[in-house]
């Protein structure tokens, strides 16, 4: 039976934050701190080469997660097991087999041209010369990074930086790779070329991939299970699909009719949400209308030229999640 890649027990994580006082100086002389939990007792594991999406608000605790799972922070309480070994008490050896990727910070060396930090990083990771020279000429390929060899990382735009990260925290071929918003601030362009690399590294590579972020296109392309965190509690584990039959089964039906301002005559059960010149978008409950049925009984009363159904955005589906909490 294969060991799970990460196993995440009981595991809660508190700070000690300063209470503000009345004016400035009595705010920084203040001696009184209140306990902030940032993971409240979470539990999870992971199985080698998932890709599993981390979601949840602002301050919900997901890059405290991932940071203690990278060995970076101590938990408060809980056990920690990645590749069967505790995080903090490994670390050396954990961060052999781990690559991680901050959307919002960056592991090359900010004034040095991007093939200076890689030849830096493959002397840190002691990565033998020749499996560095194949992994970075398909790393190049893959992610068009020859012209930014001898460019100051400075220099890089967003797009380019986030290409350049994610090749640098593969250079030492990790069996896991935490990502932390890895398209936050990409243009589209640049979002579905990171999107088709974790997807191809997934699947042909077999790394196991946990995914953080806030772009719900993400997680609906590239996920096959979710954690869904909520005020340090772990609150959701499953597939995209369970969690859009736990919340909601509504589904959209999008009708382009003929003639602009066209009215619907009315149906049971069938609700306009948005009307758009000549296209108007309903919501219906599937369980008391077949799609068929529904089309059926627009067909015959109305000339259209297309029409389609489609499920809420995932966006709204988690909205209803917290708003359900």
């Amino acid at each position: 039976m294969a060991i799970n890649m990460i196993s995440v027990r009981s595991l809660s994580k508190s700070f000690a934050l300063r209470k503000k006082g009345h004016g400035f100086w009595s705010s920084l002389l203040s001696r009184d701190y209140e306990i902030k939990k940032a993971l409240d007792d979470i539990s999870f594991e992971i199985k080698p080469g998932e890709l599993v999406g981390y979601i949840g608000q602002n301050g919900a605790g997901k890059s405290t997660t991932v940071k203690i799972l990278s060995g970076i922070l101590l938990p408060t309480q809980g056990d920690v097991k990645v590749f069967g070994k505790t995080p903090w008490e490994n670390r050396i050896e954990i961060v052999s087999q781990i690559g991680v990727v901050f959307g919002q910070r960056t592991q090359l060396w900010w004034d040095l041209p991007v093939i200076e930090s890689f030849n830096l990083l493959q002397k840190i990771y002691k990565v033998p010369i020749e499996a560095y020279r194949e992994t970075l000429r398909s790393l190049t390929k893959t992610l068009d990074l020859e012209p930014l060899y001898s460019v100051p990382v400075r220099q890089l735009s967003l797009g380019q930086r986030m290409r350049c990260d994610l090749a640098a925290s593969l250079l030492h071929s990790p069996k896991i790779l935490f990502l932390d918003e890895p398209t936050i601030g990409l243009d589209a362009t640049a979002k579905l070329a990171v999107r088709d690399f974790i997807r191809e590294l997934n699947r042909k590579q077999k790394v196991t991939i946990l995914l953080t972020t806030h772009d719900m296109d993400d997680i609906e392309a590239l996920c096959q299970r979710i954690l869904v965190i909520n005020e340090g509690k772990i609150c959701f584990d499953g597939s995209l699909g369970e969690l859009r039959k736990k919340i909601s089964s509504e589904r959209l039906l999008v009708v382009d009719f003929t003639k602009e301002g066209e009215m619907l005559e009315p149906i049971e059960g069938l609700r306009v949400l948005k009307r758009e010149e000549h296209r108007v978008t309903f919501s219906f409950d599937p369980s008391q209308y077949t799609s068929q049925e529904l089309i059926c009984r627009i067909t015959e009363r109305h000339t259209i030229s297309d029409l389609f159904i489609e499920n809420l955005p995932i966006e709204e589906i988690i909205a209803k999640f917290y708003r359900s909490r």
